[in-house]
């Protein structure tokens, strides 16, 4: 199978199903920025991969899952209204983003006051996904009534579990939180 397949040339592409849409249709942006969140995922995992920290093999499962998911939400939007989702998101998922949320947030110092975006490579690399994550959801809702509720909660929580994993992961190597100054 070639990678090329000169049928977007024209600016259009296919969903599930064949339909073919304009490139800068809702749904394809809101996959599409999924799969840029996915991608931002690996790089953060990357920028962790020659680092030793406590909890590494975990956090790494956790992550391998999440992509998974994410993926596959990024499948369900691109399913066109009206047909069958090969693969449904299911409450479960969310569920474990929250008892996730939980345990690495447990994890970490309380916050006080907001904090600035950085750190470590890694863990400033999942606050850009987080920011990502956040941008596909409003995507998402730019959908309108179509859109599965369930891959708004997913999204929703997606961001918030990011937020917690770069903090987690700044503090296991040692990255200092920026708070904000005041002016």
């Amino acid at each position: 199978m070639k990678i090329y397949t000169k049928t977007g040339d024209k600016g259009t592409t296919s969903l599930v199903y064949g339909s073919r849409v304009p490139k800068n249709d809702p749904l394809v942006e809101a996959y599409g920025t999924c799969d840029e969140a996915n991608s931002l995922i690996g790089m953060a995992l990357s920028h962790l991969k020659m680092e030793f920290y406590e909890g590494k093999e975990q956090f790494e499962a956790v992550f391998h899952e999440i992509q998974t998911i994410l993926f596959h939400v990024g499948a369900e939007l691109a399913t066109p209204h009206g047909k069958e989702v090969k693969w449904k998101l299911e409450e479960a998922y969310i569920s474990k983003l929250e008892e996730w949320i939980d345990l690495y947030d447990g994890d970490v110092p309380a916050l006080a006051n907001f904090i600035l975006p950085g750190g470590h490579p890694g863990g400033a690399a999942l606050h850009v996904a987080r920011t990502t994550v956040r941008r596909a959801e409003r995507a998402a809702i730019s959908i309108g009534e179509d859109v599965p509720k369930l891959v708004l909660a997913y999204l929703n929580r997606l961001s918030d579990f990011l937020f917690v994993a770069a903090r987690w992961i700044n503090q296991r190597l040692g990255a200092v939180e920026k708070g904000l100054h005041s002016s």
